[in-house]
């Protein structure tokens, strides 16, 4: 195969630079823990009720994957698809400058819910156009470095929204003890609530780089026909997935190990809220250390991926992630490891003034190193496992294995929750998906399209 020129390939890769922020400011760090903390009535429904919001998308993106990464394999083309979602996103986005306190939770939860689906369908035609750009001995490479580069990316707009937007309620003043700026309202927290806006800006800006120098295919069906090929392809893909055990076996693991990974991504910052009573400011640097953490991870990752293979790093990073979980939700006010080691509780002042936040942030650090390689090594892993012609329909089914059951664990999160009252139990739930998840992906064989470990 030919490799597609540079310029293609690192317009490809600004796709990720482009769609990161959404993930890091809105879903994770600044957006979600102001849902969290200040429109509910309390943190345990504001937890249940974004648990709630992430499961009913990921239900929606788990049903229509498979059928659009089909139709992307007939149609060919893939950028008319992510240009119509990219429009969605940011629509959705925007509407969340609306979401003032007390202003009730239908509204947002309905256009955040709204933004992750059309995020996750650009997603679908993004990744399967991998295989035709790039040899599959770089894949796994560029797949990192990507990965890398957008946690680049939503770092750089994560610190611009705590120094410059996001401001404490009760000074008024954002991290750098100035006033937020365009004048916005931290007694409305119109900061938090601008990071909609800001990420939609930022993608509409650095998704035109994919646009303009990466190359897509020439296929081209009509809308009508593509559909109806792309349905009746999905049902042979399926009957044929049967055929091809470790591929299966792959993407049964991934499925549930990465809807794990996803809710500890969602409700992290939030969990971190609830436990300390974090304010925007110390969310943001706790996001901005995992995101320095992280590009780290992914470069690091991107080397050992060539060297060792996808499955390595991916079993790696499992591991990783199940131990910082452990410890996240072991870790509370005077103690860590459920109060077998008990710390002063003392505050020394300033941001991460105890020593029990200081422990969950090095328990943080590990889920910085691996979230990254996790994401971007499985997603090598199935390029390597599938031929150019079927990436479409098998990105699909790899997207509907990162959300077939995406809604399952935020459900379980916000259920115990809601039924124990104990955030901490909740936030629990999630090692079981990535234990169940980390013993299938063990016996899986690499590349999974191999009969046998």
């Amino acid at each position: 195969m030919e490799q597609a020129p540079k310029r293609g390939i690192w317009g490809w890769m600004f796709f990720d630079w482009a769609a990161q922020p959404f993930f890091t400011v809105v879903t994770t760090f600044i957006f979600g823990p102001y849902f969290v903390s200040r429109m509910a009535a309390d943190p345990a429904m504001g937890q249940a009720a974004w648990g709630y919001g992430i499961a009913i998308s990921g239900l929606f993106i788990a049903i229509l994957s498979p059928v659009l990464g089909s139709i992307a394999d007939q149609t060919g083309r893939r950028k008319p698809w992510i240009g119509f979602f990219a429009a969605v996103k940011i629509l959705s986005l925007c509407m969340l400058w609306f979401a003032e306190p007390g202003s009730g939770l239908i509204a947002p939860l309905f256009f955040f819910s709204l933004a992750s689906i059309a995020a996750e369908f650009s997603i679908v035609f993004n990744d399967s156009m991998m295989p035709r750009l790039v040899a599959q001995k770089d894949i796994g490479r560029i797949s990192n470095i990507a990965w890398g580069l957008g946690y680049l990316g939503g770092m750089i707009v994560l610190i611009f929204v705590v120094a410059f937007m996001a401001a404490s309620p009760e000074t008024g003043k954002t991290l750098l003890g100035a006033s937020p700026i365009f004048g916005l309202d931290p007694s409305l927290s119109e900061g938090d609530r601008a990071t909609g806006p800001l990420a939609a800006l930022w993608y509409l800006i650095f998704i035109l780089p994919m646009f303009f120098f990466t190359p897509d295919s020439l296929k081209d069906l009509p809308a009508g026909r593509a559909v109806r090929a792309g349905l009746s392809e999905l049902k042979s893909t399926l009957k044929e997935a049967r055929q091809r055990p470790g591929i299966v076996r792959f993407l049964v693991g991934r499925m549930i190990y990465q809807d794990g990974v996803n809710a500890l991504i969602a409700l992290g910052g939030a969990f971190a809220t609830t436990m300390f009573g974090w304010v925007t400011a110390e969310i943001g640097i706790f996001g901005i250390i995992l995101n320095v953490v992280a590009i780290f991870g992914c470069l690091v990752a991107s080397k050992f991926d060539t060297v060792f293979g996808s499955k390595t790093v991916v079993i790696a990073s499992l591991i990783s992630l199940t131990i910082a979980t452990l410890g996240i939700v072991s870790t509370g006010p005077g103690y860590t490891l459920f109060g077998l080691l008990q710390l002063p509780g003392v505050d020394t002042g300033g941001l991460f003034g105890t020593p029990a936040e200081k422990a969950y942030i090095g328990f943080g650090l590990l889920i910085g190193i691996a979230f990254g390689p996790v994401q971007a090594s499985s997603r090598s892993y199935m390029a390597r496992s599938i031929s150019a012609d079927e990436a479409g329909r098998y990105f699909g089914l790899y997207a509907l294995s990162g959300r077939a059951t995406s809604f399952l664990a935020p459900f379980m999160v916000a259920t115990v929750t809601v039924l124990s009252g104990s955030p901490r139990l909740g936030m629990a739930m999630i090692m079981i998906f990535l234990l169940i998840g980390l013993a299938i992906l063990a016996r899986t064989p690499y590349p999974a399209a191999k009969i046998s470990v």
